[in-house]
């Protein structure tokens, strides 16, 4: 007889994989106006364009940390750096400071996608490769080839990834979303004809890493990425490294799923997420390194291009690009591209406006509660647009 329990679990999303994606995504249901295909709007540029924008509001910005700790955050934390500027702030007893260290959940991403667009740039790889190619005896021998680009664009049509649990590792997450598909009779996957969101893109992204250059996924994103630009605080844990580097926010969270539950300090973490949703940063850093990556310190013109160009077929309002950043349409007019990340009791993001005038850096620490009444305050979710709206 199944186990409803064991059958529930093994239906349940991947809760980092998940999370990750939940305030891009929430940001445009049902809240933002029809959005123009790119045939219906100019493209974004690719360089530093000056055009008419409004000054930093150094007053707008502090407010938008007003009011914590509530209901839904206990504190959270903001970096605006730019021609116009720049700017930091935090706020709630969970953050010691602007410069703290936190887990940047699924903002780790954007590092794995760098380090495989070097990798097809020094011609390893090529986005048609085939990860079966790469990667022999991981997916089914009877699946249609899933290629490079279709796992930094998140085409790739793998199944869902299921809920981790004591001692997932990135290769048993793999297996394990492989076998509930085959139990579930979920249909083979057909890379190429869907966008959806996946953890395990970038899991299997890490592991053609290592076995491309013969070395660990955190030593590569070391010696490309963090090395070269100063990043002494950023780095792959160690899968059984559960501390976070003091000074760091505290994760403080309810995982009873009630929403009653007593706040747990949940700042030691399993980091098996890995080259999907792993590293650990800070504010001052990850606005080093996108800055850097959006000015194309880090790749050369050819896969630049890429992290703006939108998959045919797949444009619009929160898609992702060839190169794996999303797309999305604040307000009306007002474009940026970046990354969110959640790792439970942390969310975060990276973004840029189009005209390469400002980046956004921010944290917060979630409690895994809504507000019930006004005076609880914001939802998680209003925070990140509070943040959002002072800055572009």
């Amino acid at each position: 007889m199944t186990n409803p329990a064991n059958s529930a679990s093994r239906k349940a999303r991947w809760a980092t994989a998940i999370a990750a994606g939940v305030v891009l995504a929430a940001i445009g249901a049902g809240t933002l106006p029809a959005v123009a295909s790119a045939a219906e709007r100019p493209a974004a540029p690719v360089t530093g364009i000056v055009h008419t924008r409004e000054p930093l509001d150094r007053a707008a910005l502090q407010a938008s940390l007003d009011g914590l700790p509530d209901v839904a955050v206990n504190g959270a934390l903001a970096r605006v750096s730019g021609r116009d500027g720049r700017w930091s702030g935090a706020a709630g007893p969970t953050v010691p400071s602007a410069e703290a260290n936190f887990r940047i959940g699924s903002v780790t991403k954007v590092f794995t996608s760098t380090v495989t667009l070097q990798l097809v740039a020094e011609g390893r790889l090529t986005l048609d490769t085939p990860v079966q190619q790469v990667l022999p005896g991981t997916l089914p021998a009877d699946w249609a080839p899933i290629t490079v680009g279709q796992l930094l664009s998140h085409t790739s049509g793998m199944p869902h990834p299921v809920a981790p649990s004591a001692g997932t590792t990135p290769a048993s997450a793999i297996a394990d979303a492989l076998r509930v598909a085959v139990e579930e009779g979920a249909p083979t996957p057909a890379p190429g004809v869907r966008q959806q969101y996946n953890g395990l893109n970038h899991l299997l992204l890490g592991m053609a890493i290592e076995k491309t250059t013969g070395r660990t996924y955190a030593e590569e994103v070391q010696r490309r990425i963090a090395r070269p630009l100063g990043l002494r605080h950023t780095y792959v844990p160690a899968a059984d490294d559960h501390s976070l580097p003091a000074p760091h926010t505290r994760a403080l969270w309810d995982a009873s799923g009630t929403g009653t539950g007593e706040l747990v300090d949940n700042s030691r973490q399993s980091p098996w997420a890995w080259a999907e949703g792993g590293m650990i940063s800070n504010a001052p850093e990850l606005d080093r390194f996108f800055t850097a990556l959006m000015n194309g310190r880090l790749l050369p013109p050819a896969q630049q291009k890429l992290l703006t160009e939108p998959v045919p077929g797949f444009e619009g309002n929160r898609t992702f690009s060839r190169g794996g950043l999303q797309h999305m349409e604040l307000s009306p007019g007002t474009w940026v591209w970046g990354k969110t990340g959640s790792y439970n009791g942390y969310t975060s993001g990276v973004f840029i406006n189009e005209e390469r005038s400002r980046v956004l850096v921010y944290s917060l620490n979630p409690t895994n509660r809504r507000p019930q009444k006004p005076e609880d305050g914001l939802t998680e979710l209003d925070h990140v647009f509070k943040i959002a709206r002072a800055t572009f």
